[in-house]
């Protein structure tokens, strides 16, 4: 095993107030991953990376770790990782899968928790300046298709994903999960003014699609052979707005067959990423 950065410690009592920051996982109104709680309170809005590669991926983000909980057995899968100089003196609490379980509220399959503070948020600007593929969100409020979205974003070479109005929170322990990690890996940033703001995008020469089954819409593979390309997706039923589409250049559609009018929002977005890598442009 190599040398490890980590400082390693033995917990045995689930109330151990060090595990804190992993306490609770479950519960609505004390979580450590969200940054508001019911009735005004200020959450500790964590980032929480569960398993084994989530936790790889953190530690390779610029989401630092601050610290971990884990059974011994993934104490050793990490073990390079954790010899990495950027965890040095980060605490590696070891527990049983019976006392993790009581910290976390329910028994964890995947064997170890790393936390992270979250880092100021990036500026559309930054995130767009050396991209050429981006995601554009719109009202996309499920966490599953959020996570979703950034793991097929990581896996089909596009740069970032940027957020509209009424988005749900990338950093949510969920996304994350569902990302594989990807959510901390894959830039994002969220428009102060929206609609307004996708403007920046056509500043930095974007042609903007919007992904829509609507009429006048073109066939997607069609529409992503431009130098930089910005694809706008909606929520599922009401998919985007009809402000944002007429602020974007092109209304784009996936054929569909039997009736069919549309698809998940997560697999809509990855056909389109799909195309664009196709087309040779990303």
């Amino acid at each position: 095993m190599p040398s490890l950065r980590v400082d390693v410690i033995d917990i045995d009592d689930p109330t151990d107030a060090r595990v804190d920051d992993f306490r609770d996982l479950n519960s609505v109104d004390r979580r450590p991953d969200l940054p508001a709680l019911p009735g005004g309170r200020i959450g500790k809005g964590l980032v929480i990376a569960e398993g084994v590669l989530v936790a790889q991926r953190m530690i390779a983000s610029r989401f630092s770790p601050h610290a971990f909980l884990g059974v011994d057995k993934r104490l050793a899968e990490l073990a390079d990782d954790l010899a990495d100089p950027s965890v040095q003196g980060v605490p590696f609490y070891r527990a049983s899968a019976e006392v993790m379980a009581e910290v976390v509220g329910f028994h964890l399959n995947r064997g170890v928790l790393g936390a992270a503070r979250r880092p100021d948020a990036l500026a559309v600007t930054e995130v767009v300046a050396s991209a050429r593929t981006i995601a554009v969100l719109e009202g996309v409020n499920d966490h599953e298709n959020i996570g979703s979205i950034f793991r097929n974003a990581a896996g089909l070479g596009v740069d970032a994903v940027l957020f509209g109005a009424g988005c749900a929170d990338p950093l949510y322990r969920r996304c994350v999960r569902v990302s594989m990690g990807h959510a901390l890996l894959v830039p994002f940033a969220r428009f102060d003014d929206w609609p307004r703001g996708l403007s920046v995008l056509r500043d930095n020469c974007f042609r903007t699609i919007s992904l829509t089954p609507g009429e006048g819409s073109m066939p997607l593979s069609d529409t992503v052979d431009a130098a930089k390309v910005a694809f706008l997706v909606g929520a599922e039923g009401p998919g985007l707005s009809e402000t944002v589409m007429r602020a974007s250049d092109v209304r784009a559609r996936i054929p569909m067959s039997r009736g069919t009018d549309s698809l998940n929002v997560a697999t809509a977005a990855a056909i389109a990423f799909y195309e664009r890598a196709r087309a040779g442009t990303t």
